[in-house]
């Protein structure tokens, strides 16, 4: 079990930082942009939320593998399989977690910082950021336990192989398949005990914004 759950692990540390640059990113563009599409953008964003996993890895195996020069990168099968997998089935909770957040900064707030002189990265550095932290926060915790999570994704792009891209949920799969139960327990506990620790971290940090909330 432990050759699964360090690639799971080395997995969520890249996919990590692409659900904070990406979710924010979008999530933060969602909030503050109107252009033109946005709600078709809104959407398309949410649609992994509902779409089957299979059918989520269906289109994804069907994109990479038609495409010649995604072909050639020799993404399928592989480690960054993996974690394209996880951020795709993860990426809608942090956008949605970082809309939310940064639609709630008061942009009073913001243009106060902009008539003392500050520049448009210094007032979202210590205005807007720090004000969604809490939010930010929130989604990080429930988008990395999914992708920790992902199974049906990962499961058609990146195939069950030993040793090379069996994650933890891929690994109880296959300990399923065997009659080993008590295989498949043991790894079902830990994540069972990460998505625990994933809400106790959430209500923390709600307790918290609302302890904020009450206090001013």
């Amino acid at each position: 079990m432990l050759p699964p759950l360090l690639l799971s692990l080395r997995v969520l540390l890249f996919a990590i930082p692409l659900l904070v640059l990406l979710g924010g990113g979008i999530g933060w563009l969602l909030a503050r942009s109107d252009f033109p599409g946005k709600g078709f953008v809104s959407l398309l964003v949410q649609l992994p939320l509902i779409l089957p996993p299979s059918v989520m890895g269906f289109y994804l195996l069907f994109a990479i593998g038609r495409n010649p020069f995604l072909k050639s990168l020799g993404i399928l099968f592989s480690f960054s399989a993996l974690v394209l997998a996880a951020t795709v089935s993860a990426l809608p909770i942090m956008i949605q977690s970082a809309r939310a957040a940064f639609a709630s900064v008061d942009g009073e707030l913001e243009d106060a910082a902009r008539t003392l002189g500050k520049g448009e990265w210094t007032v979202f550095r210590t205005v807007t950021l720090p004000l969604a932290r809490r939010t930010l926060l929130v989604g990080l915790a429930l988008s990395a336990a999914r992708a920790l999570g992902d199974f049906g994704v990962s499961l058609m792009i990146a195939g069950n192989i030993p040793g090379r891209t069996q994650t933890l949920p891929l690994y109880i799969y296959n300990r399923v398949e065997t009659l080993d139960f008590a295989g498949a327990h043991a790894a079902s506990l830990l994540l069972v005990g990460t998505g625990f620790a994933s809400l106790y971290l959430v209500r923390r940090l709600e307790e918290g914004r609302n302890e904020r909330r009450a206090a001013c």
